[in-house]
């Protein structure tokens, strides 16, 4: 497993607009249409890494505990799928349907939406406020695979309470470990 930390984006920064295919709904979104006027929670993952599937039941948890208090969660796969056909749009929304995604799995075809969120890996999490400035970027918790860490989704919880409670976020924050995006 190749293990690349995420970029740590400026906090601060406003999020980059898109629009891209949601592969469940098989129609284009925008990031307009998809954010919350509390918490955007957008998230780079794809099907394969060992990272990701090491923590979908903690972004379901997170999204079952969440979602309902205000945070809409956009998760994005940008890997190459010519190289990387695990994930392809059609592999996506099977996995999304299968887990019982309660937010979009959008495509990200051309891999600009991952340039212009600076994403280097996979999951890599970014935490937007009601006014969509980066509050939070970063690991959702300190488990890894095989590091007998339970997925608790820690970090990033603790982000989530202070946004939606209108709070500072500890600007203190650890990357999140995983594949690197794979580029085309």
């Amino acid at each position: 497993m190749a293990r690349t930390e995420s970029n740590m984006l400026a906090l601060g920064t406003q999020a980059p607009s898109f629009s891209l295919l949601d592969t469940v709904s098989q129609e284009v979104v925008s990031l307009k249409e998809l954010q919350s006027d509390k918490a955007t929670l957008i998230m780079f993952i794809c099907n394969h890494c060992p990272y990701v599937v090491h923590v979908h039941q903690g972004i379901l948890d997170l999204a079952n505990d969440y979602q309902s208090k205000g945070l809409n969660i956009i998760a994005i796969s940008s890997n190459d799928v010519v190289n990387y056909p695990d994930d392809s749009p059609e592999k996506m929304k099977k996995l999304a349907e299968e887990k019982g995604f309660g937010f979009p799995y959008l495509y990200d075809e051309t891999q600009e939406v991952a340039k212009a969120y600076d994403a280097a890996c996979t999951p890599d999490f970014y935490l937007f406020d009601g006014e969509m400035k980066l509050q939070y970027r970063g690991q959702l918790d300190s488990s890894r695979p095989g590091n007998n860490i339970p997925v608790t989704g820690e970090d990033l919880r603790k982000a989530l309470d202070a946004v939606l409670n209108q709070e500072l976020v500890d600007p203190k924050q650890r990357p999140s470990l995983g594949c690197n995006i794979k580029w085309k």
